[in-house]
This record gives C-alpha cells, structure tokens and sequence, in this order.
C-alpha cells in the first residue's frame, strides 16, 4: 500500500507531535529502553521524505530541534554502494537533508529509509532495551528471535523477528537489516514487526505509534521472562504448532485491530 503524502502543515504538524509521542514513550527512564542519546525514532511523510531524530538528540525530551527531515532517495542510494568511508557516510547524510540548516540525522537513519520503504510501515522505533539487550549480549541470541514463550509475545512481535549478527553501525549495518528484512519477507509475505540485533539492540515498525511501541514493550517484557525461565532450566518454547495456531486464532487478529497494529 503506497503511503499518502503528508500535504498540508496540520499534517506534518500531526505527524511530529506522533513522533515526539513515541519518542517520550521509548526514553522514559522507568522503562529503561534508552538513556543518554541512544536509540532513534523516524516517521514517514511521504514516499519521498521522512522525519528523523537528528544526532545527539535525547528520546525522553525530543522536541522540534531534535528533528530532521531527510530527502529517502539519498539515502536509499547508499544501500546499493560497498567500500565508502566514514567522511562519504558523513557528506552524504548531512546532503540527505532537506532542510540545510537543520542537524545532522543519525547515521542509523539509513535504516530507517529502507523500513519507511516498506509496504504499510509509518513509524520505526530503535532502541538499546536492557532485558533485551541482556539476551542479545548473550550465545542465546537467536534463539530469542526465532523461537516463542507465549500468546502476547505472538500477538504483539508476531510469530518470529529478524535476526541480524553484529555488524558496524551506519551503511554495513543498513544493508545487514535490509538483507535480513527481505528474506523475512520472503518467507511471511509481509513486514517483521522486530528486529534484533546482536550485541546492539531492537528495532519495531508499524502503521501506528501504537504499533512500534506495543511490539517494542512486548519484547522487553518477553525478555525479562526469558531471562527468568533461563534461570530455571528454560525457557520452555511453545511448539511450531501452538504458534501457528495463535497467529491464525481470529479473537487474536480483532485484538490486534484493537491495538492497532
């Protein structure tokens, strides 16, 4: 589904006060998802510009002058070019602005291109979790994003994540999240709702603010289990079965429309 541009000032207005929403959400402290300038939330304005928290930026106090707008095309481009330097890197998120004047985007911003690319995604939210970066940190780490514990885990992030090994932040790691996107893709004909990391951390996508942030809460509170039920000998996985049977349970997908995502 082609996004509708976002034409009008209200528009655009709506859609940062969304954005600084998610935001505030990712960076309280009390969830412990993000101190400090980590992590990077974006939202899509049309197929050819986004929003995007600008380096340095703090997702807990997130305001206008901790946003940018970025042309997508110049950083799409990137995608499709191996061997650039750092100072490339650097020229070409800096010329990906629309705005001249404004600051600088985060170099993960080219990510978040590509996943705003994605058919029926408005909002990504990027975030260093602790309960998920434990795991992440952990030999367990894939294991966390292949196999599930339980129903919510499964409503919420859906019947797998994305799994992408450690891989430099910027370009290498952008085409490492797009190479592992298409083959989740490939595979369930439609977008990951998370994707993790391996020693850095998750990244949830939706139609909604609602969305991002429900898939991004879900899988903290499903790696705080994990981390419980390890210690005790597990966790105990569900079987390809009772995850199948959840994903096509109909009571799950009206919940999922309640929950918007």
């Amino acid at each position: 589904m082609k996004a509708k541009p976002v034409s009008t000032k209200t528009d655009r207005k709506e859609r940062m006060a969304s954005l600084f929403r998610l935001s505030h959400e990712l960076g309280r402290d009390d969830r412990r998802m993000a101190i400090l300038a980590e992590g990077n939330t974006s939202v899509k304005l049309s197929d050819e510009t986004f929003f995007v928290k600008a380096s340095g930026s703090n997702l807990g106090t997130l305001g206008q002058n901790g946003v940018v707008e970025c042309h997508a095309d110049v950083l799409l481009s990137l995608l499709e070019k191996n061997n650039l330097n750092d100072g490339e890197i650097e020229t070409a998120l800096l010329e990906s602005r629309v705005d001249a004047r404004a600051k600088k985007p985060s170099v993960e911003a080219l990510f978040h291109a590509y996943l705003l690319s994605l058919p029926g995604i408005e909002f990504v939210g990027h975030t260093h979790a602790l309960a998920v970066n434990s795991i992440l940190c952990s030999p367990r780490a894939k294991e966390f994003a292949t196999k599930r514990i339980f129903p919510d885990e499964i409503v919420c992030c859906d019947v797998a994540s994305v799994f992408t090994p450690y891989t430099d932040p910027g370009l290498r790691l952008a085409q490492a999240v797009r190479a592992q996107t298409e083959k989740f893709l490939k595979d369930f004909g439609r977008p990951p709702r998370v994707i993790l990391m391996e020693n850095h951390g998750l990244i949830t996508l939706g139609r909604s603010v609602e969305a991002v942030l429900s898939a991004m809460l879900m899988a903290e509170k499903t790696a705080a289990i994990w981390l419980g039920a390890a210690a005790l000998g597990g966790p105990k996985f569900m079987t390809p079965e009772n995850v199948a049977r959840i994903s096509g349970r109909p009571d799950e997908a009206l919940r999922r429309k309640i929950l918007k995502l």
